[in-house]
């Protein structure tokens, strides 16, 4: 496995953890209340901290910056109250958890997950990712007047990248954005675009779903920043101004001759069947498939991403969700869907008893 950091707050425990898995790679063990930061950078990190106390919490969020580098996989070994770990695990940005209980092989079975789920991303991919973010940032979020030749642009850009490199690498590539807005509309784009394919839709369905999802979220450029990278849950204000965004998004488009259904997506993509979405409380046959379809794509696109306020879910946890959301999206969807999500690999969270996923901060 190379090299590999374990951070412990109890040196004789986590020397004991790492000679039961010193043939499976050279571990540097490294006391957390120690101010000299480890010299090499590690291909993979594990926390081994019983007591994570607020000074405790300080410490490791300052090896980890140090440390991770933008792809460093980092398991969390839960010790204690479960719910707390969790949110100790998300504020910290953890790729995975596991009980500290755990046996010898559950440990090495999750790092060698979380080594297969993130190799290196292709520097042509990368490269694909970040024009198609300079594209969306100069382009269509820059508050100047989008126009369908525009959209239809960057469409392009985004189905052509995920057609050469696979969802898998892309999403991973845009997934290292700062910008929520850009990481998630250009995740959701990339989803509709490998949907659209499992789906077998004609060239000219793929490309109008792609472009739909790609347009949803520009009313987000009227959102102030702090709400939207906010890293907590927002108050009932906040979430009133958030919820603008379908609203102040179609403003933007209506006139610029966009066709009707993709107005649609970008007003009502926040909508339900059962009626409990917004802005305007649609049901059942009010919402057009082409909506449907988006937010299949958007709800599962915002549970794998990494938000300011927790860690992304693993992408059967976050389908687990989707499915579990029957009578609010198309069940039909919904399944037609599963593919998509199991690109993302399995859980790293099965070895907690019990644990169920908790639906995202939708916002």
């Amino acid at each position: 496995m190379g090299e590999l950091l374990l951070i412990t707050d109890d040196i004789a425990r986590g020397q004991r953890l790492s000679r039961g898995l010193g043939a499976h790679g050279t571990w540097h063990v490294h006391d957390l209340y120690e101010d000299k930061l480890p010299c090499r950078q590690p291909d993979l990190i594990v926390s081994d901290v019983e007591t994570l106390t607020s000074d405790a919490l300080i410490r490791l969020r300052r090896v980890l910056a140090a440390m991770r580098g933008g792809e460093v996989p980092y398991l969390f070994l839960v010790h204690g109250n479960v719910a707390r770990a969790e949110a100790q695990a998300q504020i910290l940005g953890a790729s995975g958890t596991l009980t500290s209980t755990a046996g010898t092989q559950q440990l090495l079975d999750a790092l060698g997950r979380m080594r297969v789920q993130i190799q290196p991303i292709p520097a042509s991919v990368r490269k694909q990712a970040t024009e198609a973010r300079h594209f969306l940032k100069q382009v269509l979020m820059s508050g100047a007047p989008i126009t369908p030749a525009m959209a239809d642009a960057g469409t392009d850009l985004v189905a052509r990248a995920v057609g050469e490199s696979g969802i898998y690498d892309w999403v991973r590539a845009v997934q290292q954005f700062d910008d929520a807005t850009h990481q998630h509309c250009l995740l959701v784009a990339a989803l509709a675009a490998a949907f659209s394919g499992v789906l077998g839709l004609r060239a000219a369905d793929r490309h109008r779903l792609t472009k739909a999802a790609l347009l949803h979220d520009v009313g987000k450029i009227h959102v102030p920043t702090q709400i939207l990278n906010k890293p907590g849950k927002l108050t009932e204000a906040e979430m009133a101004v958030m919820r603008t965004h379908p609203v102040r998004g179609h403003a933007m488009l209506v006139d610029q001759g966009f066709e009707a259904v993709m107005l649609t997506v970008v007003r009502s993509h926040h909508e339900m069947l059962d009626g409990t979405g917004y802005p305007d409380g649609l049901t059942g046959w009010e919402i057009p498939d082409l909506v449907r379809l988006v937010t299949v794509c958007d709800v599962y696109g915002a549970l794998i991403e990494r938000r300011p306020y927790r860690a992304p879910m693993t992408g059967e946890n976050a389908y687990a969700i989707l499915d579990g959301m029957t009578g609010r999206l198309d069940d039909d969807l919904v399944r037609a869907f599963q593919p998509i999500a199991a690109a993302f690999g399995p859980p790293l969270r099965e070895a907690w008893p019990g644990h169920a996923p908790h639906a995202a901060h939708a916002r």
